[in-house]
Parts: structure tokens; sequence; C-alpha cells
């Protein structure tokens, strides 16, 4: 990865868990970042550990959070389209992978970083995902590098080892500053990393996986 990189999500922390040492990386090189979050994540149901917002307070909460987390990977080119957390599955599919199209054409990315379809859990993930590599499928042989994203337990039995592995050992304290700016989901867990020795939430600190799709 050597060029611009494209990172398209649809929440807040989407990006901290899967791939900040990544983009941490990108950035340390000088490269450019464009982050797209499709959504404030405003229908998340952590209000912090222990809860110190409401319902109503949320989405502004994310989206500071999101800030800050942006500028703790470096991230200057952040863009928020404001589509309604939990509804992502409804947008039509076309229209979307039409609105990645033009980014994509816009920023001419190298590589671009997203969930992967059928294996990314949440239905906003899903959708999110399908609508990425459609518009990609679209593009042909003169599409970028696509690096998915998956986390369903099924993903290795059918989908065998990561195709690629990114060592963010060094960016691990970086990683952790990134997913603790998302403090109202993820402060239990920063916790659990700070009192015990939990071999999964060190692989997740310390490598960072991906899928390439195989475009027909």
């Amino acid at each position: 990865m050597n060029g611009p990189l494209l990172v398209i999500f649809p929440h807040p922390d989407d990006e901290a868990f899967s791939s900040a040492g990544t983009i941490i990386q990108h950035r340390q090189r000088g490269l450019p970042v464009t982050y797209v979050c499709l959504t404030l994540g405003e229908m998340g149901r952590n209000m912090g550990s222990p809860i110190f917002t409401t319902r109503e307070e949320l989405p502004k909460i994310r989206k500071h959070e999101l800030e800050e987390a942006c500028r703790m990977m470096g991230i200057e080119d952040l863009r928020m389209w404001g589509l309604r957390d939990k509804t992502v599955e409804f947008e039509d599919e076309a229209e979307l992978a039409g609105r990645f199209r033009a980014l994509i054409d816009e920023v001419k990315p190298e590589t671009v970083i997203s969930f992967y379809p059928g294996y990314a859990v949440h239905p906003d993930h899903e959708a999110t995902a399908r609508a990425v590599v459609r518009a990609l499928q679209e593009m042909g042989e003169t599409r970028p590098e696509f690096l998915g994203v998956a986390f369903d337990r099924r993903t290795e039995d059918e989908l065998g080892q990561p195709h690629v592995i990114v060592d963010v050992t060094e960016e691990s304290e970086q990683k952790k500053d990134a997913l603790f700016a998302h403090r109202s989901q993820t402060e239990g867990l920063l916790r659990a990393i700070d009192n015990a020795e939990n071999a999964h939430v060190m692989e997740l600190l310390q490598r960072e996986r991906f899928y390439h799709y195989p475009f027909s």
C-alpha cells in the first residue's frame, strides 16, 4: 500500500477495531487517508461504562469521539455522510454503490478498506460491504486493491487464512488511543486490556487481518 487509502465503514469505531494500525502506518509514511463514516452510530446500545450520556446526546458524543479518533490516527480527510444508524441496509444498493464509485473516482485510492460481504455480521456492515464490492466490481480491471474485514465465526473455515496480515505491534499503543477515543463504546474493553492478559485482545491490537474479494 503505497498510494492513497480510502476507508469506508458504517459506524464510528469500526475503523479503530479493524484497521487503526494500518491507517496509522499509512499516515506515518506521509500517504493520504480518506475515511468515510456513513452514520454516527446513534442507535448504539452503549451509553458509556459507567453510563455518562443519554440516547438524545449520544450522536453528539459519538461525532466528537470519531473526530478525536481520527486525530489520533492522523486522518485529516474525514467525511461523515449522515445516514441513519441501523438503516443502511434499507438504502438502495445501486445508488449507494454509485456514491462510492464517485468517491473512488475523486480520491483515486490505491487501496480500499471496508467490510467483506457475507462475513461482517451486522446488517449495516453487510449493506456497506455489498455496495462497496458492487462499485469496485463495476470498475473492472481498473479497480483499486480491496482489503475486506471479515469477523464472522465462519470466516476462516470458509475463506481460509487472511490474505493480508498487517503487523501493527509498534502502533498498538496508538491503536489503543484510537479505540479509547470511542469511549462510549470501548471503555469496558480498554479496562479488560489494562487488567488482564487476553490473547484475543492482544491479537486485535497487534495484527490486522484482511481478505481479498474474488471479483469476476
